[in-house]
């Protein structure tokens, strides 16, 4: 079964590029034709890159990785939360801080006080002692982390993976992404670089339909490998559980075969033992 169909393709929009006077060279391998001035991308191309794609995240989250989704355009910034909400992943839609991932120690020091004001808000007592004004102080810095670090407040180390949408806007994300060799999934619209990208995915980054049509099957890409790492744990614990098993008959049998021939040397000694006993007598 298909991951996703040609059909869902074209009524999400996502063979719509950019105007013809703006776009990559780099991309020309990946337009079908231009109509009205603008760009058409070969949507043939891309099922099989998101085929290629699927399968690369899908193995990522079965060996137990995580993806980050990256999405701060308006288009994206729905698709981006709601799908990695929906399957447990970090995201970040709203804006990119530099060095988020190169200087993640500094960036988990923000994650930590984040957490220390959630904290302070959830307890009854948790503002007790405090004036007006510095519980006024102490509110804003809580929704200002949350806004820009809420996505990524359960992510205890830098991720396997990133699926970007729009690699222009989201330059700052590529590049350090580059610098960390983490690889990079993206939608790679007409001006875009492809060299950038590891895995891919030609198609329109600007339509809200076609960022979500295709954030959905990366997120449907992570719920199969969740699905295959359960599975290989489940066959894991069953072999083991099988060897345990045969280790355990084995053990019994020689603990059998032990008392057999206990059994066996006792009657000869016993054998042994009669007729002397006769001869005294």
């Amino acid at each position: 079964m298909a991951v996703v169909t040609m059909r869902e393709l074209l009524d999400a929009g996502v063979h719509f590029g950019h105007q013809t006077r703006r776009w990559n060279p780099k991309m020309k391998r990946f337009i079908f034709t231009d109509r009205n001035g603008i760009y058409i991308i070969d949507l043939q191309q891309t099922l099989t890159f998101i085929d290629e794609a699927y399968e690369f995240v899908k193995e990522t989250v079965a060996h137990g990785g995580n993806i980050l989704y990256v999405g701060t355009k308006k288009q994206a910034q729905e698709a981006i939360a709601t799908e990695a909400e929906r399957v447990g992943m970090p995201y970040v839609n709203h804006r990119w801080l530099g060095g988020m991932l190169t200087n993640f120690q500094t960036v988990a020091k923000r994650l930590h006080r984040l957490k220390e004001l959630q904290a302070m808000e959830a307890a009854e007592d948790g503002y007790k002692g405090r004036t007006k004004k510095e519980v006024l102080m102490l509110t804003r810095e809580r929704n200002k982390l949350e806004r820009v670090l809420g996505g990524i407040a359960d992510m205890s180390k830098v991720p396997s993976a990133l699926w970007i949408v729009d690699t222009n806007k989201e330059h700052i994300a590529v590049s350090e992404a580059k610098k960390l060799n983490i690889p990079v999934v993206a939608i790679l619209d007409t001006n875009c670089d492809p060299d950038d990208v590891n895995f891919p995915i030609p198609g329109n980054d600007d339509a809200i339909r076609a960022t979500t049509v295709l954030t959905s099957v990366i997120s449907s890409a992570v719920e199969a490998g969740r699905t295959a790492r359960a599975e290989r744990q489940a066959a894991a614990a069953a072999e083991t559980a099988g060897d345990a098993e045969v280790a355990a008959k084995v053990e019994k049998a020689e603990e059998s075969e032990a008392d057999n021939a206990a059994e066996v040397a006792s009657a000869e000694v016993a054998a042994e033992e009669a007729p002397a006993a006769e001869s005294a007598e």
